[in-house]
């Protein structure tokens, strides 16, 4: 475990109790006793260290020291929203999975001309304990989001609330519809970079234009075709990379 995500935020003392199965893990799996200590996230994402204080059987309670033990310096990282079109669930899960250790802010699964629709609303549940326990092995402090699957409109609906002048939809697609380069189109630096990618078969040429009518801006890397999962995994990292590099090749 590289960190462990407190569910609530310590009282006023700065104590935190946990029972259930965070008791289990810690208690139990992790066989932590009074005076261990253990790193976590408080809710908001700040780093803590956790000492325990008791352990009764059924509750382990601790106090957290070192609230800002040093963040990173440098620019802001930008959100990275996931819009993803349904795969079968299995590949759902490692996208999750996936999305979370890469420390994006948020996945939007929604149903397309060639998504899974068996891979509905009831898997919410399943995907956001792969989250935290993606977050708790990964050490990201990124808070992973996840919304509610829903429909092609629905998203693009959500597309519009998230647009303005530090935004930039990124559309990939196998077939190359433009010659813009991800460099160029990141060069701003924005405050959020939504990536929009297609379940197995990819997108319809229908829907296609409806992201390039939205304002996606599509992209094509290479001419490789690659897996729904591998896509999601691939793209992402290319756009956090550049993000992360951006002040030693903006051009000046």
């Amino acid at each position: 475990m590289k960190q462990f995500l407190l569910p609530l935020p310590p009282d006023r003392e700065g104590r935190v109790y946990l029972e259930g199965k965070d008791y289990h893990y810690l208690a139990r799996v992790r066989r932590l006793k009074k005076g261990d200590s253990f790193p976590a996230l408080l809710p908001g994402g700040a780093p803590v260290m956790v000492r325990v204080d008791a352990e009764d059987g059924a509750v382990l309670s601790g106090v957290c020291l070192d609230r800002d033990p040093g963040g990173a310096a440098g620019l802001p990282e930008a959100r990275i929203i996931l819009f993803q079109a349904m795969p079968r669930s299995a590949k759902m899960d490692i996208i999750v999975r996936q999305a979370a250790e890469g420390a994006l802010s948020e996945v939007a699964p929604f149903f397309s001309a060639y998504a899974q629709p068996r891979s509905g609303a009831q898997k919410t549940g399943r995907w956001r304990r792969i989250i935290r326990e993606a977050r708790q092995q990964s050490g990201s402090r990124t808070e992973t989001e996840l919304r509610e699957p829903c429909s092609l409109d629905e998203v693009l609906l959500y597309w519009e609330s998230l647009k303005s002048a530090g935004t930039v939809g990124l559309f990939f697609h196998h077939v190359p519809l433009a010659r813009g380069s991800l460099h160029s189109y990141l060069s701003i630096y924005p405050g959020i970079v939504v990536i929009a990618i297609g379940p197995e078969g990819g997108f319809s040429p229908d829907e296609a234009e409806r992201f390039i009518g939205a304002g996606f801006r599509p992209v094509t890397l290479g001419n490789t075709v690659f897996r729904v999962e591998t896509a999601a995994l691939y793209c992402a990292a290319a756009v956090r990379v550049i993000l992360l590099e951006n002040p030693s090749w903006t051009l000046k």
